[in-house]
């Protein structure tokens, strides 16, 4: 999804910059201004009053200390494609005046490369390795609205909610885990606010889109080391930590199943239930039963719950309403499925949000496994799905 641009077409960069600036001064004050927020900007600067946050100060900050900043690193997938990224984003930081800045799913700033001038501007405004940069702690900018939005963000001088971060410009987007659909961070481009180059969202693109496929080609490459070690007879399969099929015998199910647990049966389509067992780097997967039929019951009674059965499994797991909303949507939908533009446009009433969609099918299909089966999303045939309880057009 590309990043919407801050500046209209055919604005004056300085002028319009100026123009954000009393714009702001004025809506804060509570009069009257002929320049109106962007409606993104609107509901961020509402969520951060309804905080408490001035505008005309610095907010109190929150930052990590070393040793807890090292951990997070360590920790975070996006160390793997820091290099890439510092590779092709972060040399033209240290050849211009911008900061590349790659935090974690909480909005901590983890890296930042750019030259010593740039960084000391940052460090003024406590924008550094291991500060949060969510709405909570500093208002409304590129970094924490993103996360807030679920979007891609570029933010403008004025667009700022603190008044100190208004000789600037931000342009973020969130970077997901291609496996598990997961929020791992943020990469963001900052730099002072008359360099904005209309190029930068392009860069910040250019960049989510090489982290991603970067992880999924380390995660390709750690499938193929799995398939290679693996040894099988009668129908069976050896899936990954996250249900990623690495190899299969005498059965055909997809990329994906459910999430292993050791000591809890897992149910497959075209299998029936399951006993995971432990091999190094995955799972080995093998039916426990001769009855292969999968049984899915999606109970609205209350808090959303499934319950899926077959063979000898037989468990129940509660799920968030929005994950109760597209089951309800997938059985309406039966085996034409849907689309992510389609999911999309009933969920949240555009086309828009297809990247958060995707993210939500892909945790959906973390407890599910290949019983939601892509392109287009549906329910795999050889599940039997009922809803029970509260009316489905009403979850």
């Amino acid at each position: 999804m590309s990043v919407p641009r801050a500046v209209p077409p055919g604005q004056h960069l300085p002028t319009y910059a100026r123009e954000l600036v009393r714009m702001h001064d004025a809506v804060i004050a509570g009069s009257r201004s002929t320049l109106r927020p962007r409606a993104l900007v609107s509901r961020s600067w509402n969520r951060v009053l309804d905080l408490g946050l001035r505008a005309d100060d610095v907010n109190t900050r929150d930052w990590l200390g070393t040793a807890e900043i090292g951990r997070r690193q360590e920790a975070s997938p996006l160390r793997e494609v820091v290099p890439d990224l510092r590779a092709v984003v972060g040399s033209l930081a240290d050849a211009s005046q911008l900061l590349f800045v790659v935090t974690d799913h909480e909005g901590v700033i983890l890296w930042r490369s750019g030259t010593p001038a740039v960084r000391r501007r940052a460090d003024a405004l406590g924008f550094f390795e291991g500060a949060d940069w969510t709405e909570r702690r500093v208002g409304t900018n590129a970094i924490g609205t993103a996360l807030a939005e679920a979007a891609p963000v570029e933010l403008l001088a004025g667009e700022h909610f603190e008044q100190g971060q208004h000789p600037w410009y931000c342009t973020a987007t969130p970077v997901h885990d291609p496996r598990t659909g997961s929020l791992l961070g943020v990469i963001d481009v900052s730099g002072p606010a008359l360099t904005l180059h209309p190029a930068i969202g392009a860069l910040v693109e250019t960049g989510r889109m090489l982290a991603e496929s970067r992880l999924w080609r380390y995660h390709q490459e750690r499938l193929d080391r799995l398939r290679s070690a693996a040894l099988l007879t009668g129908p069976s399969l050896v899936v990954d930590d996250h249900g990623w099929v690495a190899a299969s015998h005498g059965v055909a199910v997809g990329s994906r199943i459910a999430v292993p647990v050791a000591g809890q049966p897992v149910a497959v389509p075209g299998l029936g239930a399951c006993t995971p067992e432990r091999l190094a780097g995955g799972w080995l997967i093998r039916p426990s039963s001769v009855d292969r039929t999968v049984t899915l019951e999606l109970d609205l009674s209350g808090t959303p719950q499934v319950r899926l059965s077959g063979g000898d499994a037989d468990w129940r797991r509660t799920v968030t309403r929005r994950h109760a909303e597209i089951l309800v949507l997938l059985h309406r939908a039966g085996r034409a499925g849907l689309s992510a533009e389609a999911l999309s446009s009933v969920l949240y009433g555009d086309a828009e949000h297809v990247v958060t969609v995707r993210a939500e099918v892909s945790r959906l299909r973390r407890l599910l496994g290949a019983l939601v089966q892509t392109r287009p999303y549906r329910l795999s045939g050889d599940v039997r799905m009922s809803v029970v309880g509260q009316r489905p057009d009403r979850v």
